[in-house]
């Protein structure tokens, strides 16, 4: 449909051009507001049990890890459930025991003891609630993401080192540097019981995921944790493993300032302030944009100032309590999203569930073996190494800050890592603004001048000794490689031109395109995928758009900004097209939603795609309705005409006719309206999802997750049944049977920008990656 702003009412559309709203108002077919409330409450439960279940033994982990008692992870766990889930500003984020500041809460233990590890907590909790109250919370993403992945891959390799000496039947070092020395002779003598202990963890956290089948598909409704310490813990029985030992629970001790300098212990503060902040708040961020890639996404969205302070209230408390320093982490909050979590009520009671458990289930507990929780840890380290990020921070030449911050939080510290990496980067910065190279060719038909990097003010001098080498009377193509410019190089740029044509040359002066080059203004941000709320470029000028600002205003905007950047590059290729006719190789058959942009998603150009939009992806079968002989006839000429190679017929999520399809009412009561009648072309695939749901077949399913709600769901089966009925047009038959046609299931993730290719054998939709695969941890 048309995003045109403050448009008058339109007449009714054709089928083949209508979106629907996600939620059709028709009466008595919406929910109640208890309804809702009840379904968001039950929801609510259902995550919070499985993220106890994930938060119990990572918490002890995390604690076994630090050497601090083991009932401080449990503590935490609760403080940052029940205190941050209630004040903090990310509804759907877990909190608990940090991950990030495991490192630098074992040195903490080891150098101050733990009733001082405590005091440092309350006073990092502090400074975190001045800072959130100060609103500094958006000024700490400013970081580098190199840095950030860096300062994490660090922490987790020293993890992973530390742990892997507990799951050899050990015990870690102080230093990374100290373990991996050691570990040789470790090696050499491991414990044969922690050994496999640790090694039926580390295979069942690797391995759940994976499992086939319908067997693998109950399994990950148990976290892998659960499982793998489960697993471990049987295995276990009977041998002389070391296991959980959890003091009686008793009044905690008041925290205690470690007896150190001022300096140092500002340090310390400054230290765990800064893991804790950056960790809660880029986890905040990736769980609010995990949470708005749901149909049902919540309206409430992260407020990180307030969680920077309800960050701060939870380490107080936390501390207070004897509890390990709390943050909000990723696992945790993207496990609470993907089970359903609707409101900042299943934090909270994940928070309580293990409180209840680590008063109600202490000897349960105690069954786990050491070297199970050691191997978890181990694992989440290994995680905390990112392939992708790597791939990512090097094609952004980001690597030499990446690896100086790993590496210097490996050798000294989490601090000195981050300042290390903010120094390179800013000497890299600095650096690519300064670097700039010119020089003088001579060819054929004159002189080309080359500048690559930056210019600016710096290179001038530069710019004019190499302008000086150009002999006068010439032809000169001064060619611009670098993305900026500023005014000092373009008055230098073109004082020197002016000068040379005045002498009888000639002179060019283009970018990278070879497009002229004009004065430096505001920088061209818009592309032709921006939308036109965020496109300036479509906003009407008076000079070049004779309409007054209405409705089609914007439209001839985009036409305009058309005719501007986008014609000439493609002037070429459409008159070529012009010429020969469309031999298009591909039908695309696809939802007329406006947010499904077929040619972004295909990376498809003109005349690459043969495309059908209507209502829903609908191919109705031939005969089935004369009204509907606009796709048939749209497929007859594809096939027969056209000759294309492929057909695919493309779904995607928070369709609006899956809904409406969802929602109907029955065909007696169904208002006989043209939407009403072409969305009962839909309802064989309704019927078959129905049929799926009571026969328990695994029909559907996506890889990589599990589909989210019976939309989801639909759109994918709505799918399979169009390609049934594609097959029953006598021409799709026949070439399909020639060998000359092939058919394609797609369904496209509208908030993930994934999409996924349907496997018709297995009945799974597949996620198609790019080159290099990305990789979530």
């Amino acid at each position: 449909m048309s995003q045109i702003e403050k448009s008058p009412p339109q007449p009714p559309h054709t089928p083949h051009h209508t979106e629907i709203p996600p939620e059709p108002r028709t009466p008595g077919l919406g929910k109640s507001v208890a309804q809702k409330a009840g379904r968001a409450a039950r929801r609510d439960l259902s995550a919070s049990i499985v993220v106890f279940l994930l938060a119990v033994p990572l918490s002890l982990g995390i604690a076994l890890a630090t050497g601090a008692p083991l009932q401080a992870g449990l503590v935490a766990a609760a403080v940052g459930g029940i205190v941050a889930g209630l004040l903090g500003g990310a509804p759907l984020q877990v909190s608990g025991a940090a991950t990030g500041l495991l490192v630098v809460t074992a040195d903490l233990v080891q150098r101050y003891g733990w009733r001082a590890t405590c005091a440092i907590t309350v006073l990092a909790g502090v400074t975190q609630l001045a800072l959130g109250a100060l609103r500094v919370a958006r000024a700490t993403l400013a970081i580098s993401p190199a840095i950030v992945h860096g300062m994490l891959a660090g922490i987790g390799v020293t993890i992973a080192i530390g742990q892997l000496h507990v799951v050899l039947g050990g015990r870690p070092g102080s230093s990374a540097l100290g373990n991996a020395a050691a570990l040789p002779g470790q090696l050499a003598h491991p414990h044969v019981a922690a050994l496999l202990i640790g090694v039926v963890t580390v295979a069942v956290l690797v391995g759940w995921g994976r499992l086939p089948g319908r067997a693998g598909r109950w399994a990950r409704m148990v976290p892998a944790p659960l499982a793998a310490v489960l697993a471990a813990t049987a295995v276990g029985m009977g041998t002389a493993a070391p296991r959980v030992e959890l003091p009686s629970w008793r009044m905690p001790e008041l925290p205690a300032l470690p007896d150190a300098s001022v300096p140092a212990l500002a340090t310390a503060v400054l230290t765990v302030t800064l893991v804790a902040s950056m960790e809660s708040l880029l986890s905040a961020v990736a769980v609010d944009r995990l949470a708005a890639e749901r149909p049902d996404a919540p309206r409430e969205r992260a407020q990180l100032n307030r969680e920077l302070a309800g960050q701060g209230v939870a380490n107080a408390v936390s501390g207070l309590l004897g509890g390990l320093p709390v943050s909000g982490g990723a696992i945790r909050g993207s496990a609470n999203v993907r089970a359903g979590a609707a409101t900042r009520r299943a934090t909270v009671l994940h928070g309580v569930w293990v409180l209840l458990c680590a008063g109600l289930l202490a000897t349960a507990l105690e069954l786990i073996p050491l070297a199970a929780l050691a191997a978890l840890v181990m694992v989440v380290g290994v995680r905390m190494v990112s392939f992708a990020h790597i791939r990512h921070v090097q094609r952004h030449r980001e690597f030499p800050v990446y690896a100086a911050t790993l590496g210097v939080v490996v050798l000294f510290g989490v601090l000195q890592g981050v300042l290390t990496g903010v120094v390179i980067a800013v000497f890299l910065a600095l650096r690519r603004l300064t670097h700039t190279r010119v020089t003088v060719t001579e060819e054929a038909d004159g002189h080309r001048v080359r500048v690559s990097g930056q210019l600016t003010f710096l290179a001038v001098p530069r710019l004019t000794r190499a302008l000086a080498l150009v002999p006068a009377h010439t032809d000169v193509v001064i060619e611009l490689c670098g993305s900026f410019m500023d005014h000092a190089a373009y008055e230098a740029l073109q004082s020197w031109s002016a000068t040379h044509r005045a002498h009888g040359g000639w002179v060019t002066l283009g970018g990278r395109s070879g497009r002229p080059l004009a004065e430096p203004a505001k920088a061209h941000s818009c592309r032709p995928w921006t939308p036109w709320r965020n496109h300036h470029c479509t906003r009407p000028v008076p000079d070049r758009v004779a309409a007054p600002e209405s409705s089609g205003s914007q439209l001839l905007g985009g036409v305009s900004a058309f005719q501007r950047h986008t014609a000439p590059l493609v002037r070429e290729e459409l008159a070529r097209l012009a010429r020969e006719g469309q031999r298009p190789t591909q039908l695309f058959l696809t939802c007329a939603d406006s947010r499904l942009v077929t040619s972004m998603i295909t990376s498809s150009g003109p005349g690459d795609l043969f495309t059908v939009r209507n209502v829903g992806n609908l191919m109705p079968p031939p005969g089935s309705d004369t009204s509907c002989d606009s796709v048939g006839a749209a497929i007859e000429y594809a096939v027969e005409v056209l000759r294309v190679g492929s057909i695919t017929v493309c779904g995607h999520s928070g369709c609006g006719a899956m809904g409406a399809l969802l929602n109907s009412a029955s065909p007696e009561e169904a208002e006989p309206t043209p939407l009403a009648r072409w969305l009962r072309h839909g309802r064989p695939s309704l019927a078959r999802m129905r049929r799926i749901g009571r026969l328990g077949r695994g029909e559907v399913a996506l890889s990589g997750r599990p589909v989210t709600d019976d939309q989801e769901r639909l759109a994918l089966v709505n799918v399979m049944q169009q390609l049934d009925h594609l097959r029953e047009h006598p021409c799709v038959a026949r070439r399909v049977a020639e060998g000359s046609l092939a058919l394609h299931g797609m369904y496209f993730h509208v908030g993930e920008a994934q999409a996924y290719v349907l496997d018709e054998a297995t009945g799974r939709f597949c996620a198609v990656h790019g080159e290099p695969a990305p990789v979530t941890v």
